[in-house]
């Protein structure tokens, strides 16, 4: 531990802004950071001098100081505006101080601009001051004091930070499957950041003494944020030896180096929870700014960060650990953070497969579905067959899925129950089943030992003449995993033929379990230069193989697709082949998804473009087809034999059906029934009939010793766990009495410390207390000593003062007669400085009046008069030639503002030529609009006399006569003309502006309307 004039502290004093906008709806505040930690200052109103008037500061001692200068580690100062109704917040800028400048001598304060500034005009700036102070107050003796952690690397270069934005972010790219930091057009680089949770030990540690480990019944897993994804590690349920595979979670970034070193130099640690449900047990902290040392080259090197890492219990529950607790009790969590180039990556892939465990690469979170799986691939319960439906392989069919066909119950339901409760108890107790014997591991590669075995199942009612038998079962071994291929056919393009085809593919690999060959329908047709999807083309197949062997096809064995073309008057001409290579796949990121029964499976997808060559002549190239491949690892095989439908004896898919044929020979040697019967009678006991009802007697018993067998293999597996769960217990409960019984050493420590403390402060109480009374008795008398002494000394003053006042008088008086006899010597010296200076005076006139001496003084001047003429020549000169340049320079400047000008004007006429135009069609519109209506109201009012007149009449007696009506004609006719001049008016102002002509459409309505009005004009 650092003695205390070693502890330092950094202040940063942020004192007021100016030049910022004012908002009455905003806050501001001002938030640093330096080593993880953030400090801010009070909100304050948001004006044009806001006054801060706050000081922050970091505790350090002066070696970590010296680590932080040595990697340049900066202080960043945020400013940020606060709404006051939304409480959103919004970056105005930043300031980065440096860290060598600080000094421990008081230096004045600065003003500092803000980078990146919101108010680009206005150039707000901070003003600031950063010293170092030694820490005065007191040592912190308890175990939770601050440290100062180790410095950061340093981040990036003032002129790289200039170029990147105000903020860096990580932007997830959906489509590609990237997260995108930095400028896409500067940052084009892709890398790979995994992390892998390897080892867990000491958990336990973390679970409180009140809590029971055995009670909970939940699962434990790990869990952390990744770029805004959310990841847990595989779960497992024992704290005291937690077992679980190491995952390794990857995610793409396109960046360039140094902005992700920047971006991770800003990064906050990785926090690594271990949970229990929605609880957090414990958590720590893996810094990400190691990544970013400029020590590693990413282009050729992987960036790693990796280690043991302790994990803290949270706030609420966290103890208080003395410093004597022992390392190798501490919980610690093993995790490797590792950066690298994603080609890096793809090289190195190989070297790595299987050192780290399962991989799981994150998929883009706005393309996945509830499972979590790829937009482009449907869910593993919902993949339904397809017009080219998926081949279902001998060697395992699919549990739950619709294609798989279900064999159909026995007829005779008398005696199938000892069948179906055997294979129910060997379902049950497989899981706890003795490991597989070694011949089942040592298969040849490339094919599997298909033992077909035939029982036979009848009832006490089945004749003699037939017996049921079933249909040929397979065995699997018990380390074959079931897989899931699948692939899609997207499209087809750049084709090469001058002539348009009718395109069908087709494929067929035997290693899935099917020799059929699987075709897209219908036909498409390509013409050159263009890319057509193909219909449906998504095939699966369920099989089942040992993993070595499935990746020694993969590598050897290419799926071949075969284009066709398909002409309907003549053959079909195969115009070429493309050769999938399915090794690719192998070599994928691997995802890990949930399966329809809850259990986590793992899926790799590899999707690429691959060109089609001419099957026959030379290999050219004819067209280029996308394809996207699927392998879904199901884990191991849970059924170790399968029954063999005639789908997969056959290669084409059918219902599994029993098969029911004549026995063939008797146990006893005897003939067949079918046989003709021996002449003689034979005995009762040499019928075929009682050898059948003996055969099937012993079949009977060795049934009944079969369930035996396996009723006691359950009842042993059971014990088995029985046991296994109860040493669990015992181990779990020792760890809890180990646990319990180191806690209670360590509080019966912290109480012999405590009282052996608190009596040492009662001594030391009672002894202070002794030595405050003898202090203030020596006080007492050190006052009433001084006291006297200082009267005694102000009497001795006063004294000296006296005399010292009479010494001054005397002096005085001596002074001033030294004074009297001074300024007579001055008159008498003056009186003689007169007398010289009329003496010189004279003998200067008389040196005058000599010739020699007035031409010299008439040369000096002359010469004094060329040298100033001289100096004015050449300042002259130099006036000239500047002159001259101001004047040229003005010409160019005044040539540039006229052709502005010039260009100015000419803009502002097109702009009013465009402001005419529109006022115009706007005027024309208005008119138009209110000459319609205009005719619209001189019609309603036509509308309206005609019914007044109408209802006129039939009020009339004697209604239906026609009765002449001269004023409604006169007034119709009134009407009629006014409208009609009215219309001949508009169209003569149209054509007077010079505007319209009679080609336009305005002009030709009105002569329509003019010509409608002359033909309904009444005849005079």
């Amino acid at each position: 531990m650092s003695s205390k004039s070693d502890q330092l502290l950094i202040v940063v004093s942020i004192l007021e802004g100016r030049q910022f906008p004012k908002s009455q709806r905003h806050h501001l505040i001002v938030q640093a950071k330096f080593d993880g930690e953030q400090l801010a200052t009070d909100p304050v109103d948001h004006r044009e001098q806001p006054q801060f008037c706050t000081e922050l500061a970091w505790e350090l001692d002066r070696r970590t100081l010296h680590q932080h200068r040595l990697q340049r580690t900066p202080i960043k100062l945020q400013c940020y505006a606060i709404n006051t109704s939304t409480s959103a917040r919004e970056c105005v800028g930043y300031i980065v101080l440096d860290l060598r400048s600080v000094q421990e001598v008081k230096q004045d304060p600065k003003w500092y601009p803000l980078l990146s500034s919101k108010y680009t005009k206005l150039r707000p700036a901070l003003l600031l001051s950063v010293t170092l102070e030694n820490d005065t107050k007191p040592p912190d003796h308890t175990p939770e004091r601050f440290k100062a952690k180790k410095a950061p690397p340093r981040q990036g270069s003032p002129v790289l930070a200039a170029l990147l934005p105000e903020r860096l972010e990580a932007v997830l790219v959906q489509q590609e499957g990237y997260h995108q930091i930095g400028p896409p057009e500067l940052c084009c680089d892709m890398f790979l950041l995994s992390v892998t949770v390897a080892f867990a030990t000491k958990l336990e540690q973390l679970i409180p003494s009140t809590l029971k480990l055995a009670g909970q019944g939940s699962e434990f897993f790990f869990y952390y944020t990744l770029l805004g994804n959310d990841i847990t590690s595989e779960p497992f349920q024992n704290l005291l030896s937690p077992s679980f595979e190491p995952e390794r979670a990857s995610v793409r970034v396109r960046s360039s180096e140094s902005v992700l070193r920047v971006f991770l130099g800003l990064q906050p640690s990785l926090q690594i929870h271990l949970c229990c449900g929605n609880h957090s047990l414990g958590s720590t902290e893996v810094s990400l700014a190691g990544l970013g040392q400029t020590g590693v080259d990413l282009q050729s090197q992987v960036a790693t960060v990796e280690g043991a890492f302790v994990l803290q219990p949270p706030n609420r529950t966290k103890p208080s650990r003395p410093s004597s607790v022992p390392l190798d009790l501490l919980p610690t969590v093993g995790v490797s953070v590792t950066l690298r180039k994603e080609a890096l990556g793809t090289q190195m892939e190989g070297k790595a497969e299987g050192g780290d465990g399962p991989q799981v690469q994150i998929p883009a979170q706005g393309g996945t579905d509830p499972q979590g799986l790829p937009s482009s691939l449907p869910p593993v319960d919902q993949r339904l067959p397809s017009p080219s439906p998926g081949i279902q392989s001998p060697f395992l069919p699919p549990p739950a899925r619709a294609e798989s066909p279900q064999p159909p119950q026995p007829q005779d339901q008398h005696h199938t129950h000892t069948e179906s409760e055997a294979d129910s108890l060997g379902e049950e107790a497989s899981p706890h089943a003795p490991a597989p014997p070694p011949q089942e591991e040592e298969l040849e590669e490339g094919e599997l030992e298909e033992e077909l075995r035939l029982e036979e199942v009848g009832g006490p009612e089945a004749g003699p003449s037939s017996v049921s038998v079933s249909a040929p079962k397979i065995s699997i071994p018990s380390s074959a995993h079931h897989y899931c291929f699948s692939m899609d056919l997207r499209s087809i393009k750049n084709l090469t033929l001058a002539f348009p085809v009718s395109c069908t593919l087709r494929y067929a690999y035997q290693f899935f379990g099917s020799a059929a060959p699987i075709m897209t329908n219908p036909p498409v047709e390509v013409r050159r230069n263009t890319e057509v999807f193909l219909p449906q083309s998504y095939c699966a197949f369920d099989f089942a193989a040992l993993p070595h062997q499935l990746q020694d096809t993969f590598l050897r064995v290419p799926l071949v697709v075969e284009v066709w073309h398909r002409d309907p008057s003549s053959r079909d001409l195969l115009l070429g082949t493309a050769s999938v290579q399915l090794s690719l796949l192998l070599t994928s990121e691997k995802t890990r998804f949930l399966g329809p029964s809850g259990r986590q499976h793992w899926r790799q997808t590899h999707s690429d473009r691959i060109p089609v060559y001419k099957a026959q002549g030379p290999s050219e190239k004819v067209a280029e087809l996308c394809y996207v491949t699927n392998l879904e690892d199901m884990g191991l095989v849970r059924a170790q034999e399968i029954l063999l439908s005639d789908s997969s004896q056959n290669g084409q898919p059918a219902p599994q059906r029993a098969v029911s044929a004549p026995r063939q020979a008797a146990p006893g040697g005897g003939p067949a029934p079918g046989s003709a019967p021996a002449p003689g009678a034979l005995p009762p006991r040499e019928t075929p009939e009682y050898q059948a009802a003996l055969e099937l007697e012993m079949w009977k018993e060795m049934q009944e010793d079969l369930f035996d067998d396996q009723l006691k293999k359950k009842e042993l597996s059971h014990m088995q766990a029985l046991a296994e769960e109860w040493r669990k217990r015992d181990r779990e409960r020792e760890a809890l009495v180990k646990k319990k019984e180191q806690e209670y050493n360590l509080l019966e420590g912290q109480l012999q410390k405590t009282l052996a403390d608190l009596e040492k402060r009662e001594r030391q109480l009672a002894h202070a207390e002794t030595e405050t009374q003898r202090l203030q008795t020596e006080l007492r008398a050190e006052h009433e000593r001084t006291l006297r002494e200082v009267q005694e000394g102000g009497r001795r003053l006063q004294q000296d003062c006296h005399h010292q006042v009479e010494l001054e008088r005397s002096k005085v008086r001596q002074l001033e007669e030294e004074r009297a006899r001074h300024q007579q010597q001055l008159l008498d010296a003056e009186g003689r400085n007169r007398q010289l200076e009329k003496d010189f005076q004279l003998s200067r006139e008389q040196q005058n009046i000599r010739p020699e001496i007035r031409l010299q003084s008439e040369i000096n001047l002359l010469s004094l008069e060329k040298v100033e003429l001289e100096r004015k020549l050449e300042s002259t000169t130099k006036s000239k030639l500047h002159y001259k340049q101001q004047w040229g320079r003005a010409l160019k400047e005044l040539a540039r503002f006229k052709q502005r000008e010039q260009e100015n004007a000419m803009t502002r006429l097109k702009k009013q030529q465009q402001e005419l135009e529109s006022m115009r069609l706007r005027y024309l519109a208005a008119e138009e609009k209110e000459a319609v209506k205009t005719d619209k109201q001189e019609l309603d009012d036509i509308r309206n006399q005609l019914n007044r007149l109408k209802l006129q009449e039939e009020r009339r007696p004697g209604w239906g006569e026609p009765v002449p009506a001269p004023g409604g004609v006169v007034s119709l006719s009134e009407g009629a003309e006014e409208h009609l001049s009215r219309l001949l008016e508009e169209r003569d102002t149209l054509l007077r502006t010079g505007v319209y002509t009679h080609d336009d459409r305005i002009i030709s309505e009105l002569n329509r309307q003019i010509q409608d009005a002359m033909a309904t004009r009444p005849a005079h």
